[in-house]
């Protein structure tokens, strides 16, 4: 991928902002729906607990999350994207179900064990610093809670077996992963991992 390329590629996807971020937005709440929604459904959040969702974007699997769980954060690198989420979830927002803030991977400013579930849908592969990522997310994870990753398997570099045993080295526990079919032309094989963080034991 050329310079150009990868330039807009990131002001489409990785970090969206003006013309070309609007258009990914758009490219991502109609490709990724399907996904979104049903990685929601796999981390079966329920009205006691608190989910992180990392990279929400437009805000589909927000919105998801938000009808099952007790309060839901959103963070986001991207203006753009957090204005767009804040534009779809307006109601979750008002009831003080959904929190937006500015953020990424490994740098969520949440306290430690403060969230009973993170989500992470199509942006692994955007991360810079893997395992610092990792790290961080393990932190902000009470003992017991439950990390969901899920990618285009197509643009994950190496593939699922090298994010499991990032996932492993992080410090995390019954880690399995597996691939999806989402359904619809514009959808790719998704990758998907699921592990925990140990309730004893484990590195702190």
């Amino acid at each position: 991928m050329g310079r150009i390329a990868r330039w807009a590629a990131a002001r489409a996807f990785g970090r969206p902002s003006g013309l070309l971020g609007r258009f990914g937005g758009r490219l991502m709440a109609r490709g990724n729906a399907a996904t979104e929604r049903h990685a929601v459904l796999l981390a079966a959040p329920t009205e006691r607990d608190t989910v992180l969702v990392v990279g929400p974007g437009p805000g589909v699997g927000l919105e998801a999350a938000a009808r099952r769980s007790a309060r839901v954060i959103g963070i986001d690198p991207s203006p753009a994207m957090l204005a767009a989420a804040r534009r779809r979830c307006a109601g979750a927002v008002a009831r003080g179900r959904l929190r937006l803030a500015a953020g990424t991977a490994d740098s969520t400013g949440l306290p430690d064990g403060s969230v009973d579930i993170v989500m992470a849908v199509n942006n692994v592969q955007l991360w810079p610093d893997v395992p610092a990522a990792l790290g961080e997310l393990r932190r902000v994870l009470r003992p017991g809670g439950r990390i969901l990753l899920c990618t285009h398997l197509k643009w994950l570099p190496g593939g699922l077996p090298t994010l499991a045993d990032s996932v492993q080295v992080a410090g995390f526990e019954s880690v399995r992963t597996w691939t999806w079919e989402p359904p619809g032309r514009m959808a790719s094989t998704a990758a998907l991992l699921s592990a925990a963080r140990p309730r004893d034991g484990g590195r702190s």
